[in-house]
């Protein structure tokens, strides 16, 4: 066999083994590409993304749409090829496996984390769209969770509110930890708590729940970082009471990001004219009950999605804004918001045409 012959084919066999080993080997990588984005003043799968009852409502016609990033799941292993490929590509992000799914967690357990943020996520954007317009929102602390196998189990229950740890009233949820806390490990605390099912009925009957409980735990001690800290094994939340009725139905979603966009959507549905003044804006930020809008994953995908969408203005969590500015899509504005006050100042000089007054995001922040 000639010898040039001879390389020639060394060489192809040596290719195909590459292309064989790309495709075989897998690599510890997943992807992040843009997800869907739905108009949370519009319909999705033929029902309104807000549903609010018991309130006067105005026709709201613009868009706030909110984004999402859609990603390679857990159990699955991409190639070398497809690594290589996503990194070249535009429209798609390349990132270590951990982290999106850390410390080994399955996807079933991201996505019930997720469901958690997301529904924690629409509470709060609630209680802040109605505080921004007034409206009163009556509040509590609950246990959020409990921890199994710890000395709460079976004495506190996800749901009950916690009036007082031993006898002294709280009105927040750090309240509960800074008490507890302030016992040793294995000396008994007092909880003051309305059960979760007393709470319901009340809720439901329009009335307010009175009668409370004592009940006595004796704490332990934390494992974290080998503090010997006191700990009953509960973790504490707020929950509220609206005075008229908010539905957010959008199925297939997760995680906390979307709070800043159904708080600018319920804000819009419950005051005359659109916020946006028939300018197509989208964005992203968790919301928590003050209106503060926090930073969020995956910013670079959502912007792309958002403009691929059709969208001009993109209202981008301050803490986000230095990342997403270094790759902005043709045609979008990227607009720095830090709360939900923010926001509608910049939606205002939107549907005003004032945009020379927007505070845009640049590389720096």
């Amino acid at each position: 066999m000639p010898r040039r012959t001879a390389t020639m084919l060394a060489s192809t066999l040596m290719l195909i083994a590459l292309l064989c080993a790309g495709v075989l080997i897998p690599v510890p990588y997943s992807e992040m590409s843009p997800g869907p984005t739905v108009n949370t003043l519009g319909e999705h799968d033929g029902e309104p993304v807000l549903q609010i009852s018991g309130r006067k409502t105005y026709p709201a016609d613009g868009h706030l749409n909110m984004t999402t990033v859609r990603v390679t799941s857990a159990d699955y292993r991409m190639n070398i090829v497809e690594a290589v490929y996503g990194w070249l590509a535009h429209d798609s992000k390349i990132v270590p496996h951990d982290t999106l799914y850390p410390d080994g967690k399955t996807e079933e357990q991201s996505t019930q984390e997720n469901a958690e943020e997301f529904s924690q996520s629409q509470e709060s954007a609630k209680v802040a769209a109605l505080k921004e317009l007034g409206i009163p929102v009556r509040s509590w602390v609950i246990v959020s969770t409990v921890v199994k196998g710890s000395p709460a189990e079976g004495r506190l229950h996800a749901g009950d509110v916690i009036k007082a740890v031993d006898g002294t009233a709280v009105k927040q949820p750090a309240d509960v930890s800074k008490l507890v806390t302030e016992h040793k490990p294995g000396q008994d605390v007092v909880f003051t708590v309305i059960p979760a099912k007393d709470q319901a009925a009340a809720e439901k009957a329009h009335k307010t729940a009175t009668r409370t409980q004592d009940i006595t735990i004796r704490t332990t001690t934390s494992d974290d970082s080998g503090a010997k800290r006191a700990i009953v094994g509960i973790s504490a939340g707020t929950d509220h009471t609206f005075p008229f009725t908010i539905d957010i139905k959008l199925a297939d979603v997760g995680g906390p990001s979307a709070g800043l966009m159904f708080a600018l959507g319920i804000y819009d549905k419950l005051t005359p004219g659109d916020l946006t003044g028939g300018t197509f804006v989208a964005g992203t930020g968790t919301i928590d009950d003050k209106g503060t809008v926090g930073p969020i994953g995956g910013i670079e995908m959502k912007t792309v999605g958002a403009r691929n969408k059709g969208a001009r203005y993109f209202l981008t969590p301050a803490d986000n804004c230095a990342a997403a500015a270094k790759d902005t899509p043709d045609g979008l504005t990227l607009v720095k918001v830090g709360t939900i006050g923010d926001a509608l100042g910049a939606l205002k000089d939107i549907r005003s045409g004032d945009t020379a007054a927007l505070p845009k995001c640049t590389t720096k922040g």
